[in-house]
């Protein structure tokens, strides 16, 4: 193994990079897979109402977390800056919180590449597949930040070609000229359509669509190793909005549009069924008879992506904490590649070992519990941008800072990050609504389904909690805020 030194990670990464690193984050299976399992919950209206709020919620943290990441690119991203302009304690826990949530979630993105694989292959054992598919991404992550933002270039590419081509496919068969027949929309007002089920429909609808854009934020984690940070950052974060418009808004309304919000294929939002994707679905309608194996190819290249992506963000996460004494200081090492392969290599390993306990019968009970833990990270972790960024632009003010001197400056403010700030929590309330309207205090079966959903939040006040009890930390001041770029 080669030395490792308490060195400095390489800025690699160019602009091309960090915009298609921003483009993965956006697009995936929460788009090819969920989006239906959505229309079929709140209808094609209220799917695209819910996408459009969490659209809009996602743009104004992505515009507030590349204020600050422009400002100071660092690895640990948020819980640096959380850290920073909030208290210690907190940067302390969104940042356990976040290397713990796609430590976990590489797990079920190797689960799902191998299941995937087995569509084409169905005799071949999925733990062999799963074992192949974790070398190929460890080996992406430790060559160099440059082949991991290569190989998320062509990932992003894949699935950029992929949505584009659907779109065009769509209005096409819509307008009847593939398909045999104008479907104009009839399927937008046939039955409960466009609204299903009202308020609380497009609330559950929510957390789908939240879900469908968590990773967005892992530009700004790769900002610590931009070649030019001040360029390429912004470039990415503008982008987001219309990547959302073009790339969520639209291929929700064409599916909406297609299959009709009743379609009891719409409600699979697993990648086991690809099949029945509602990609799928409107290119079979289109009479193009081999889009389940393309689907399934492009859906292999947006896990394996997720996986790459998750890995990089949580080893990149852990090497900063322990740079900031809030991890052990070994994982804090880097190579002369500038990897921090022992940050890297007890992130695969952890995931690894999650892996290994969906193969027992009583793991997958451990396992379906370490991924309930892992399901608000996201949430929680854009409520800390939010909250960040809040107090990252009062005290630049309060310390006598020109906004000027801000390569960026999110629009909106404050409107922005209290929106968002609000809209978080809503969801996060939300995640499991449905249990409250009936509750059951005396059914255990009851509590054990609040505990499964909600289950990440007592984790996080725990980390939170126990590390403010020790170290006695405060709210920072706004005048003792810091503003250094190291």
């Amino acid at each position: 193994m080669e030395k490792e030194t308490h060195g400095e990670i390489r800025r690699d990464l160019k602009t091309r990079h960090l915009s298609m690193i921003a483009i993965g984050g956006s697009i995936g299976t929460g788009l090819f897979l969920a989006s239906g399992n959505a229309i079929h919950t709140a209808g094609p209206g209220g799917a695209l109402v819910a996408y459009i709020a969490i659209g809009i919620m996602v743009y104004f943290l992505m515009t507030s977390l590349g204020e600050m990441a422009t400002y100071m690119p660092v690895s640990g991203s948020f819980s640096t800056y959380a850290t920073r302009f909030v208290d210690p304690a907190f940067g302390f826990a969104l940042g356990w919180n976040y290397w713990f949530n796609w430590a976990i979630t590489l797990a079920v993105d190797i689960s799902t590449a191998a299941i995937i694989v087995q569509f084409w292959l169905p005799d071949t054992p999925a733990w062999l597949w799963s074992a192949i598919f974790l070398i190929l991404i460890f080996g992406l992550n430790a060559l160099s930040v440059k082949a991991y933002g290569e190989s998320e270039y062509w990932f992003s590419i894949i699935k950029v070609a992929t949505v584009i081509v659907f779109l065009i496919v769509g209005v096409l068969t819509i307008v009847g000229i593939l398909g045999g027949e104008v479907i104009g929309f009839s399927n937008f007002t046939a039955g409960d359509a466009p609204f299903k089920g009202g308020f609380f429909a497009i609330l559950g609808t929510f957390l789908i669509a939240g879900f469908s854009f968590q990773g967005t934020e892992m530009v700004g984690i790769a900002a610590g190793e931009s070649a030019t940070p001040e360029k390429s950052v912004p470039k990415a974060i503008k982008q987001v909005f219309w990547r959302i418009l073009l790339f969520y808004i639209f291929a929700i309304f064409i599916i909406g549009m297609i299959i009709p919000y009743t379609s009891p294929n719409l409600l699979s939002a697993d990648a086991t069924d690809v099949a029945i994707s509602p990609f799928t679905l409107v290119f079979e309608k289109a009479g193009l008879a081999f889009a389940a194996s393309v689907m399934n190819a492009v859906i292999l290249t947006s896990v394996l992506s997720a996986g790459n992506s998750g890995l990089y963000a949580s080893t990149r996460m852990l090497w900063a904490m322990a740079r900031d004494k809030k991890a052990p200081r070994f994982l804090g090492n880097v190579n002369k590649r500038g990897i921090p392969m022992a940050a890297l290599i007890v992130t695969t390993i952890v995931g690894a070992m999650t892996f290994i306990t969906t193969l027992t019968e009583n793991g997958t009970v451990i396992y379906t519990w370490l991924l309930s833990a892992s399901g608000l990270t996201g949430f929680i972790a854009w409520v800390g941008i939010a909250i960040s960024h809040y107090r990252f632009r009062k005290a630049f003010v309060k310390q006598g800072h020109d906004l000027n001197e801000l390569k960026y400056k999110a629009k909106f403010f404050p409107f922005g990050p209290i929106l968002a700030l609000i809209l978080c929590i809503l969801v996060i309330i939300g995640q499991d609504y449905t249990a409250f309207l009936n509750p059951e205090f005396s059914n255990p079966a009851w509590w054990q389904k609040i505990g499964i959903s909600y289950i990440g939040l007592p984790i996080f006040l725990i980390f939170w909690l126990s590390f403010k009890f020790v170290n006695k930390t405060k709210v920072i001041p706004l005048e003792d805020c810091k503003f250094d770029k190291k």
